[in-house]
């Protein structure tokens, strides 16, 4: 009798698909294609050859919409191909009035470390929160939001305000790899 054979997690499968999408990132246009078979609403783009953000996108309002001058707290991911760290030094745009960068409890630029994913608004991670909204949003509807990188420079992406049922603490498709569990 022969043992069976290992099977993959969907997880391993995600992260092939993220591997696979940041590799063809250096190949030209702006937009990655998007790689997440999880829901998640948020658009991927590229800042430059070694630094994109990922699955952009604003925290379900607790009921339904925000309104204008309400806060609204920003998720997205950062991944760093290259070998220099980069720093994500401003959040702004023409629909809130400022944007907080919160690191360690502080306010701060967020690091990017070379040849890592930084996760923005997961529990115990660096945060972003964009204040005073000047429009109401409600779910599906977006806002322009441009992320300023010291090194990479910048790049703006449309940030979806994630669908109700999502869940806002990790709207990410990005598994460690080292979790996934073949039997």
């Amino acid at each position: 009798m022969s043992a069976p054979a290992p099977t993959r997690s969907p997880g391993r499968a995600a992260a092939l698909a993220l591997a696979a999408a940041l590799a063809l990132a250096g190949c030209g246009g702006d937009e990655l294609p998007d790689v997440d078979d999880s829901g998640a609403v948020g658009p991927d783009a590229v800042v430059d050859g070694d630094v994109s953000v990922l699955q952009v996108q604003l925290d379900h309002p607790l009921d339904g919409s925000y309104e204008v001058g309400e806060d609204a707290r920003l998720y997205l991911g950062i991944a760093n191909t290259g070998t220099v760290e980069d720093d994500l030094v401003d959040v702004r745009g023409p629909d809130f009035t400022d944007a907080a960068l919160t690191v360690d409890g502080g306010p701060g630029a967020i690091r990017v470390p070379a040849d890592v994913n930084v996760y923005v608004g997961a529990e115990g991670a660096p945060s972003i929160v964009l204040e005073d909204l000047r429009t109401s949003l409600r779910s599906s509807q977006s806002i322009p939001v441009t992320l300023v990188f010291e090194e990479a420079g910048e790049v703006t992406v449309e940030a979806v305000v994630a669908a109700e049922g999502s869940t806002p603490a990790s709207p990410f498709d990005f598994p460690d790899p080292d979790g996934d569990v073949q039997s």
